[in-house]
């Protein structure tokens, strides 16, 4: 079965001098109405640094964790070369402006000029586990984003 689906950018991540934040083409800002209140937004973003044909053949990798198994399947990894180059982050919003499109982010882990794809506001009873199972080698990492800012994360990857 050789199904293929289409996606179109709905703006832009931009990742600069000037901050974190998603720029929305004019087309949908008016799907921002509503967005304020919301702290922290699930971002669905491309990976278009690795949209290429050795990057989504690639299912299983060197382990990038340096506890983790010394081999692992893409999908135990946040590694952007992977079948799709789909991304999700959860970030937390520090500014909205809708009639610019402009939406403020504390951080957010993606190359400047990624292609946006969409969002969805962060609601803890729909989006957070209170106490996830996890494999032993990284079990010890922080519970929370709030805490992840003084984890030494250096200490935890091969590169």
């Amino acid at each position: 079965m050789d199904i293929s689906y289409s996606v179109k950018p709905i703006g832009r991540v931009r990742s600069d001098g000037g901050g974190f934040r998603l720029e929305l083409d004019p087309a949908y800002r008016p799907a921002m109405a509503g967005l304020e209140g919301f702290g922290y937004l699930n971002i669905f973003w491309w990976f278009s640094g690795c949209d290429d044909a050795r990057s989504r053949e690639n299912l299983v990798e060197r382990s990038p964790y340096v506890r983790g198994p010394e081999r692992l399947g893409v999908f135990a990894t946040r590694s952007p070369m992977r079948p799709n180059p789909l991304a999700l982050s959860c970030a937390a919003v520090t500014n909205l402006d809708p009639k610019a499109g402009v939406i403020g982010l504390s951080y957010i882990d993606a190359e400047d000029g990624s292609p946006l794809l969409d969002l969805k506001p962060y609601t803890p009873s729909l989006d957070r586990v209170e106490d996830p199972p996890l494999p032993a080698w990284c079990a010890h990492w922080p519970r929370d984003v709030e805490s992840s800012g003084d984890f030494p994360w250096e200490d935890e990857f091969n590169f």
